[in-house]
């Protein structure tokens, strides 16, 4: 599992390298709170037992009727605990009495020594009371609920935490003793005696405790006594909080299990070794290997995977080590648990090379020199990777003795596995034994068995060349809403052709997010039937299938909700009468079955039918029954009774009875009257049946004359006084002949017959009214009954309603098939129907209309296409329809049938509402979706429709045929036609499909399969001449079989991917204009992928991989393997991104429309293989494009080993930067790409508000302000050579939001220059060091963006000039000073001179293109260089008197240097001028001859600064690459002309910094230097060290929060971009960083000084994701992971105690936690609707506000409410003390949103309560607690957006969207306003001591003094 919290510890001062990181690994999540099916929470509950110490009293369920288990509900109270509310990392549940030992500082150990927990005492198990726990719970789940993992990791010391040696948290019986070892050289415990049972060490000591150990592997390193028994016993508890007991003996001659008991034999024996004896087994026999131990046994370490061995073997999941009996005979050394795989055979100089994990030092057994592990010890891994069958066992072939694992008898499953078989019943145990030539090399990385994920397949890829896969916690993380997941419970069932995922253990993490889709929806419904649709019981969804997906559809919003973990069709469905449990069973045989958790989504129970195909279900009413209807293996009839009321207690599904039957049964329903009794239905009987005594018996019902129908439904009626006896209930009976028999349940006779007829008027073709005679009946195949009416389906196509007396018809609604299904709503005003041509809809009885719910194709969709501009979807299926659905409802828009031909292909118009189709006919025919016409067919092709596409701008349309013919139409007007058609060029036989041709992004390549199998042509799209052909067949060399190719797609211009997939399972990436493979994927399916897609920004690829979708990291070269996503039934036939790249769909049986989860951000660069992640094998680093260049050299320069380069990262993700890609491609010119941040400035922060020119841009003086800037953190990372440093002087100026900031590099202080009205965008420092020049962006308040000039001795800005109207991207001063140039960006295009004198313009020119860069020539003051879009411009100042002109001269940039575009360009030694380019070259020009002569490829991401000193030169590029390359030998390259060769550069040093570098500056030897990147990060480089310095660092994103530690000594910041960073308050100086992937840390809390002693500091953080972290300061670890919340956390506070936390979330609710054990006790839930935007807590007595508490505190909800409470949380009491609302006008929006409600307790009068928000006034408004009243209003200029009230004094702080922060005096009533920020404040927050105040805008963090105050 991805570690999902780093701590970084930052520099102290004067270091000049980063500081080691540790990484923590975080608590496993567990499976959603709630889902547990044990102990005293039911499913979806918020009913918890009474346990002592709880806080919560406990209730008895309250039953009704025969309901049996759970199903009995209490509603949620405000002081139980939600489902969802325990954390997540598993947490030990404190009872009363028990006390926590003091955390250990100790806590987090690293590899080599031993780890503590934080608390180190055992926690008794609570028990519930008798009266209110379950029967068969026999423990608490909260009792059982094991310690925080954190501390775990990454092992534990079993002896040395229990202290063993006291025996006071662990006992020993009989002889057990601590004896000298020799061979270890240590002490180790002999445990001996006769009777095993008899003498023991016991862990715990007592069995009322629990060790609480969560560590996947046990880890025993023990020796048996030679000539003895012995035996293990563990006691394992599973999540659903069963204990399993698993033992390990001698003693045992064969496996046995049972639900509860695990026993395998281990038995060493000394084996003969026979010369020549190589076969597996030979040598062995059964009998030989069970009895006592060997004289010369050796140590062992023994590897129990305690998960795997509950998975395998009793299909359950694993929670917790509960207790260890090692019992006689046996030498122990110590156990320990972890959660990684070590190899203990591997030294360190061994494993470097390796992707494993070496034994610890501590764990480790001693080797002497020059001998080998295994020659001295054995290594037992359970299971192994290597399973063997029992018979034939591993091959041991030296002479010591071997441990080997007696196991069941089946064979083992192959990797991959498709089996029948339950995983349960699929593994033999077997012993990794090494073979004796394993001594002299390190054995391979050690690889769990199987690793079976409901959460998320993984690829089963068998090729040792393939990719390499992380390792992957099956049941880490379930969650209801992550529909990706194969199965929401903890039951593993493999069927036929079902996947069994196998997960190797690579070098590299999985790629984030994990899942990175979301099933969002469904387009489809039946499947196998369409007879099962549902209501729920209380008439809000709909529950029907979709294939092997069950979908829950609420009719009044449309939403969905889905049950994954169906591998095929569902056959039958069953909902019991509270919405508790749903069942549903699987069509192919054997039939799998599945019970679910309606309420939270969650697979309580997988498990067989008995019957093969279940055809019907049904449930009784309180769910306690299901009995289902089907066929056995021989045909026969079959009806089965399950009982089911244990599910949710933890049991399984019990068989009550079975029964065969000779009748036909078409449908079987329980009755409502009694569980017990249930009645069927078929062709020719009507049949009663009862469950008794174990037995299933049925009697028949007297028919009469009716005994021949052929019956298709039954239905109950209740009787009108509601009586639940038999007598009063009836049964109605439909047939396919029209009749509706009336049945006497009691008497089992039929009391009314009657007969639905039509009648039609003349002429008319549908029936007017029925009637009940003679004559042909309608076919009716449903009924339903209301306590009014009789709904009736019938295959004419007519849902009709009837009285119940069938007097006549009410109400009929003809549907466009048969209607298949019919159900009335419980409340019966609507009447739910479904047809067996795919349609799913209900008529409301009152308004008399109906309503469409879902349509569906009624067989597999073969393509689909999208329109963005509509957001519409077209689909072709082989049911000859073309249908158009909106993409926002699901909804069906129009539907084309054919019936003559079928269609094949589907393309829209990207630009008209027009979308073309092609037909099994050949024919292409366009369709408009405004006319509902065909306005033109093209029939130019013979054969049928393979492929179908569109360029991107609309203008051409290509299709190819079965007969291999491919013809190109334009289409730039509506009659669009032929333009040519070319034969033989497209594979004939080929498939069709979405994948067959591709268009290129830009639209200027067409690719396709063909003219063969084998080969993959490219053509210009325009001409299709023929560009490129690509054997494919002969690209695997070591295959025997010839390859051909499935499947093309280009991948984004900028890249020049071209994506094959093949008949081999591999997609090979080759190069769209050398045809050179770039890179391989190998083993990507077992079967062929016929569509495959890659996302616009290159970081996923998609693949239709079989009946799954596999997602890959298209950007990491070590692929960690894909992420795979069930839910079809039937093979994916096509897979798209949509055109947003937000959402995913799939098509095959159905259409799924998937979620991307992974945030799409502005500056993510394409695909860079990251840093902090090795290759894995077969996979090689991502290689350059070739070279293109006919004429110039293109050669690789020499590179330094990857070994070498330093990891800067704190995460292995691709460096951020770059702020997207543009493609300059034009028609026949090579393709570039160039970061948007090399060319532009791209402000990051919104403009501020006219409103802030009333307040004035300038900060207040330093003498007689309230406030002084002391501080700013951060480093505006998204400007471009932002940042200047000379060496000689120090001086050092950087830029951040509207400020110039001056740094000393030595003592740290700053100086603020302040004055631009917008961002910052560049600065320029002058030759002579004397002055400073600063450009701004744009601003609402000026006209022109501001230019600044600063004396830099005096800090004062001497000049203020404008002339640009767009943001300034560059300026530079003239070799001689006299001159600036600034340049204006791509929208204004204008480059002026200014004479620095007086800085009056002298020159402007308007630029005829964009220009990224500009230069003075530094030998010749006349010469200015401009570069841009594929030119290299030259321009002469020349000066005639007073005016100035520019002499231009334009260069063309040479074909061969492979780039369009120049990004950044500096001179070099005379005449040489180097220039970057996007593709990442550096050419260098002869600035006399004007002509480029040397180019060599310098990166792989655009160079976006080049700088020169002496012969050195550094570049920086977009992928965060900073490099010293040696250039001396340039120079005498220059006479040689276009035979230059670039071999003489070599590159010296490489580093990798944390995003796009933006600025640098470095001496003059080129040795040290200051470097800036997009992360906001300035580093100290030195060349000479190797080694970067972090000298100034920001978040990235947004700062929410801002705390303080106890003292002042240190604050705490956290950011969305995931980070909690712990800052020295002195220096700012970064100390610590705590890094979480993927989420947003919105809120932030610091525990309280009377919480314990300073080295107790813990900070709460909340996350996007709804958990909360508890870090510890001091051991800079986290402590604890919980979720109390399902949504994102808005605010969080500790009670001034320190014990208790706080935490709100964006729907309004309030938890309360206790951050040690990570228990929530109290939820509290008035504000919900509203997010919580504040919590605020002060310490007070409460008797004087009429309640009694030791804190007061209050919540503030987005709503305008302000909630006050007392609470003592040790007496678990909270009371309202107050509730304020505020009115809110309609509109009060600032800057597009709207103001927060904030809050705050007055610190200076602590009866007061200081609130702002949106509201009718722009006010602060001060309310009196004690008086019950408002007492003061103080007038604001705009609304607030953060607030903060002074500890010391009377100053109230007021942050302002209008980039302004107003300081208040309450005492005088004056106020002061201050300017600096460029956005909107919104953060500010006082230090204790009232002598900082802290506020933040956005990224940006500024410290101000509070003088005198």
């Amino acid at each position: 599992m991805t570690a999902e919290v780093m701590a970084e510890v930052a520099l102290l001062p004067g270091s000049r390298c980063l500081a080691s990181r540790g990484v923590l690994c975080a608590g496993r999540a567990e499976a959603k709170a709630g889902s547990s099916s044990g102990g005293a929470m039911a499913r979806g509950s918020a009913r918890r037992a009474g346990v002592p110490g709880s806080g919560v009293q406990g209730r008895r369920p309250e039953r009704s009727g025969p309901r049996l288990g759970p199903e009995a509900r209490a509603p949620a109270q405000a002081g139980s605990r939600l489902p969802g509310s325990h954390p997540r990392a598993s947490g030990a549940w404190l009872p009363s009495g028990a006390r926590a030992r003091p955390a250990s500082l100790a806590g987090v150990g690293v590899a080599g020594e031993g780890v503590e927990s934080p608390g180190s005492c055992l926690l008794p198990e609570a028990r519930p009371s008798p009266a209110v726990a379950p029967a068969r719970v026999a423990e608490s789940p909260d009792a059982r609920r094991p310690l925080p993992a954190a501390w775990q990791h990454p092992f534990l010391n079993v002896f040395r935490h229990f202290r063993v040696d006291e025996w006071k948290r662990s006992a020993k019986q009989g002889d057990v003793a601590v004896v000298t070892d020799k061979t270890l050289k240590g002490a180790v415990y002999r445990i001996r005696g006769s009777v095993s049972a008899a003498n023991y060490i016991q862990l715990p000591g007592s069995s009322t405790q629990s060790l609480g150990l969560t560590g996947r592997y046990l880890y025993v390193l023990f020796r048996p006594l030679p000539g003895k028994h012995f035996v293990i016993h563990l006691d394992v508890s599973t999540k659903d909080n069963q204990v399993i007991r698993v033992s390990f003996s001698n003693l045992f001659k064969e496996f046995k299990s049972t639900a509860t008991w695990l026993q395998f034999p281990l038995v060493l024996e000394t084996r003969t070794s026979q010369r020549g004896d190589t076969k597996m087994g030979c040598g062995w026999s059964r009998t030989d290997l069970v009895g006592l131990a060997p004289s010369r046994a050796r140590w062992t370490c023994l590897q129990l995977d305690l998960q795997d061995i509950l998975l395998v073997y009793l299909n359950r999941c694993y929670g917790h080590l509960k207790s260890i009996r090692l019992c006689a005979s046996l030498l122990v050394r110590n156990l320990y648990t972890s959660d990684l795989c070590f190899e203990p055979a591997i030294s360190g100089a061994q494993w470097a090379k390796l992707p494993v994990t070496p034994m610890p030092r501590e764990m480790a057994f001693p080797v002497p020199k020059g001998e080998s592990w295994h020659d001295r010890y054995v290594h037992v891994r359970f299971p192994s990777d290597s399973l063997k069958v029992p018979s034939k066992l591993i091959e041991k072939s030296c002479s010591p003795p071997e441990a080997v694992l007696l196991g069941p008898g089946p064979q083992p499953l192959p990797c991959p596995v498709a089996s029948s078989k339950p995983v349960r019943f699929s593994v033999s145990p077997v012993v990794q034994t090494p073979s004796p030539t394993a001594s002299g090399r390190a054995p391979l990385a050690p690889r769990p068995f199987l690793e079976v994920s409901l959460s998320q397949e993984r690829s089963d890829a068998s090729n040792v060349d393939g990719p390499g896969f992380h390792s992957l916690e099956p049941w880490a993380h379930v969650e209801a809403s992550d529909v990706h997941t194969a199965a929401a419970g903890t039951h593993v069932l493999t069927h036929e052709s079902a996947e069994v995922p196998v997960v190797r253990t690579g070098s590299c993490e999985g790629f984030l997010p994990d899942p990175v889709l979301r099933l969002k929806g469904v387009i489809g419904f039946g499947g196998h039937s369409t007879r099962q649709a549902l209501w729920t019981p209380d008439g809000a969804a709909v529950v029907y299938p979709c294939h092997a997906v069950i979908v829950v559809l609420l009719v009044d919003t449309g939403e969905q909700r889905f049950f994954l973990g169906h591998t095929d069709k569902v056959s039958a469905l069953a909902l019991d009468g509270s919405s508790s449990l749903l069942a549903s069973a699987q069509a192919r045989a054997p039939s799998v079955m599945r019970l679910w958790d309606f309420q939270t989504g969650q697979c309580l129970c997988l498990f067989r039918s008995p019957v093969h195909v279940v055809c019907s279900l049904s449930f009784s009413d309180s769910g306690a029954l299901l009995c289902g209807v089907g066929k056995d293996h021989h045909g026969r009839t079959m009806v089965v009774a399950w009982g089911t009321g244990q599910v949710g207690l933890g049991g399984e599904v019990v068989v009550l009875a079975k029964a065969h039957t000779d009748f036909d049964v078409q449908a079987f329903r329980v009755t409502f009257f009694d569980e017990t009794r249930m009645a069927s239905c078929g062709q020719g009987s009507v049949r009663l049946w009862r469950l008794r005594g174990g037995a299933l018996r049925s009697c028949p019902v007297d028919l009469g004359e009716h005994h021949t129908l052929q019956f298709t439904d039954l239905a109950f009626k209740q009787a009108q006084d509601g009586c639940l006896e038999p007598l009063a209930a009836m049964l109605f009976v439909c047939s396919r002949s029209g009749h509706i028999l009336e049945i006497d349940c009691q008497r089992m006779v039929v009391r009314h017959a009657r007969r639905l007829l039509p009648t039609r008027t003349p002429g008319g073709p549908h029936p007017q009214k029925q009637t009940f005679s003679s004559g042909p009946g309608i076919a009716i195949s449903s009924l339903s009954i209301s306590p009014a009416m009789c709904a009736v389906g019938s295959e004419d196509g007519f849902l009709r309603l009837w009285p119940l007396d069938f007097s006549s018809v009410l109400l009929e609604a003809e549907h466009e098939g048969p209607v298949s299904s019919v159900c009335v709503s419980p409340d019966g005003l609507r009447v739910l129907s479904a047809t067996s041509s795919g349609h799913l809809g209900f008529l409301d009885t009152l308004s008399r209309v109906y309503h469409m719910l879902a349509r569906s194709h009624t067989a597999p969709v073969l393509a689909l296409a999208m329109e963005q501009r509509r957001g519409q979807l077209a689909t072709v299926s082989q049911d000859r329809t073309v249908r158009i659905w909106d993409l926002a409802t699901l909804q069906q828009l129009y539907d084309f049938t054919s019936s003559e031909e079928a269609p094949c292909a589907v393309t829209f118009h990207p630009t008209r509402p027009t979308f073309f189709c092609g037909f099994s006919s050949g024919a292409v025919r366009s369709f408009s979706l405004e006319a509902a016409e065909v306005p033109v067919e093209h029939t130019c092709h013979r054969g049928a429709i393979t492929g179908l596409t569109a360029t991107p701008d609309g203008r051409l349309l290509f299709s190819s045929c079965s007969e291999g013919s491919l013809a190109q139409y334009s289409c730039a007007d509506p009659h669009w036609h032929v333009l040519r058609v070319a034969a033989d060029m497209v594979c004939p036989d080929a498939p069709a499909s979405p994948s067959a041709l591709a268009v290129s992004r830009d639209g200027h390549l067409l690719a396709f399969v063909g003219p063969s199998r084998c080969t993959v042509t490219v053509t210009d799209s325009a001409s299709l001449d023929e560009l490129l052909r690509v054997d494919i067949g002969t690209l695997d060399l070591a295959s025997s079989r010839l390859d051909s190719a499935m499947a093309v797609c280009f991948g984004p211009a900028a890249l020049g991917h071209l994506l094959v997939s093949t008949s081999s399972n591999r997609v090979v990436v080759l190069d769209a204009v050398s045809g050179r493979i770039i890179r391989e994927l190998p083993g990507v399916h077992p079967e062929p992928c016929p569509s495959l897609t890659l996302s616009e920004d290159a970081r996923f690829l998609l693949i239709a991989a079989g009946r799954t979708i596999k997602v890959w990291d298209y950007t990491t070269q070590a692929s960690p393997g894909p992420q795979v996503y069930i839910g079809h039934s039937e093979p994916v036939q096509a897979v798209a991104f949509s055109p947003d790249q937000q959402q995913v769909l799939s098509a095959g049986d159905a259409v799924f429309l998937w979620d991307v989860l992974a945030t799409t951000e502005s500056n993510q660069n394409f695909p860079v293989a990251p840093q902090a992640c090795e290759a894995g094998s077969g996979i090689g680093p991502l290689e350059d494009a070739s070279s293109r260049a006919s004429e110039l050299p293109q050669q690789q320069v020499p590179k330094p080993s990857q070994a070498s380069l330093p990891r800067l990262g704190i995460c292995a993700r691709p460096p951020e930067g770059g702020d997207g890609v543009r493609d300059t491609r034009n028609s026949g010119a090579p393709r570039t790409t160039c970061l948007a941040s090399y060319k532009a400035f791209t402000p990051a922060r919104v403009s501020c508000s006219p409103h802030s020119a009333k307040v004035g841009t300038c900060l207040p003086p330093a003498s007689g302000g309230w406030l002084r800037l002391k501080a700013v953190v951060g480093y505006s990372g998204n400007g471009r050579a932002n940042m200047v440093w000379r060496p000689d002087t120090g001086f050092f100026a950087y830029t951040c939001g509207r400020l110039v900031v001056v740094e000393d590099l030595h003592s740290g202080a700053q100086q603020h220059w302040s004055g631009h009205s917008a961002e910052v965008s560049t600065l320029a420092l002058s030759h002579s060091a004397q002055v400073l020049a600063s450009a701004s962006g744009c601003s609402s308040t000026t006209a022109h963006c501001q230019i600044r000039v600063w004396d830099v001795s005096g800090g004062l800005c001497q000049h203020l000039i404008s002339h640009h109207s767009t943001t300034v991207l560059a300026l530079a001063f003239s070799p001689d000073d006299r001159l600036l140039v600034t340049l204006g960006d791509h929208d204004g295009r204008t480059l002026a001179l200014w004479g620095t004198t007086t800085y009056d313009l002298v020159s402007s020119t308007r630029l005829p293109e964009p220009v990224h860069g500009v230069a003075f020539n530094p030998w010749d003051a006349g010469e200015l260089t401009c570069v841009g879009q594929g030119t290299v411009t030259f321009r002469l100042l020349q000066q005639r008197g007073a005016d100035i002109s520019l002499q231009v001269r334009r260069e063309p940039v040479p074909e061969a240097v492979g780039a369009g575009e120049l990004t950044s360009l500096c001179y070099g030694a005379p005449p040489l001028l180097y220039c970057g380019t996007s593709s990442g070259q550096v050419c260098v020009w002869d600035t006399r001859a004007g002509r480029c002569f040397l180019s060599w490829e310098a990166d792989d991401g655009g160079i976006g600064l080049l700088l020169f000193s002496g012969s050195r030169l550094v570049s920086g590029s977009s992928v965060g690459r900073l490099r010293l390359w040696a250039v001396g030998a340039v120079s005498e390259l220059r006479c040689k002309g276009s035979g230059a060769r670039s071999s003489s550069v070599f590159m010296e040093h490489e580093l990798v910094l944390d995003g796009a570098v933006v600025s640098a500056s470095f001496d003059d030897s080129v040795d040290m230097g200051v470097v800036g990147t997009t992360a906001g990060t300035l580093w100290f480089v030195s060349w000479a060290e190797g080694t970067s310095t972090r000298l100034i660092s920001g978040h990235r994103s947004k700062v929410n929060e801002v705390v303080f530690g106890p003292g002042e000594a240190h604050c705490a910041t956290c950011s969305e971009d995931g980070s909690v960073r712990v800052w020295a308050l002195a220096s700012m100086e970064l100390v610590i960083q705590f890094q979480v992937l993927n989420q947003s840390c919105l809120c932030l809390a610091w525990s309280p000084p009377c919480c314990g002693r300073p080295e107790q500091q813990r900070l709460a953080a909340g996350y996007g994701d709804g958990s909360l972290r508890i870090f510890s300061v001091s051991r800079t670890a986290m402590e604890l992971k919980m979720h109390p919340h399902p949504v994102a956390l808005t605010a969080v506070a500790f009670s001034t105690d320190g014990q208790t936390v706080l935490s709100g979330d964006k729907d309004g609710l309030v938890a309360v936690s206790h951050p040690r054990t990570g228990t929530t006790f109290r939820v509290l839930s008035d504000h919900q609707g509203a997010p919580i935007s504040t919590i605020c807590v002060t310490c007070k007595e409460c008797e004087d506000l009429g309640v009694e508490g030791t804190d007061l505190w209050l919540a503030a909800s987005g709503d305008q409410r302000v909630s006050v409470w007392a609470s003592d949380w040790l007496r678990n009491r909270c009371d309202l003390v107050d509730w304020l609302s505020f009115p809110m006008p309609a509109t009060t929006e600032t800057q597009g949103h709207l103001p927060p409600s904030l809050a705050a307790f007055c610190p200076w009068d602590g009866a007061l309560l200081m609130y702002v928000g949106p509201g009718v006034y722009k006010e602060v408004i001060i309310y009196n607690l004690c008086q019950k009243q408002v007492v003061e209003k103080i007038p604001l200029p705009f609304f607030a957006m953060s607030l903060s009230l002074s500890p010391g004094s009377y100053l109230l702080a007021v942050g302002f969207a209008e980039c302004m922060l107003r300081l208040v005096d309450c005492a005088t009533g004056t106020a002061q306003d201050f300017a600096g920020h460029d956005n909107a404040v919104h953060l500010c927050r006082f230090t204790p001591s009232a002598r900082l105040l802290f506020t933040a805008a956005r990224n940006e963090i500024l410290v101000w003094e509070v003088p005198g105050r």
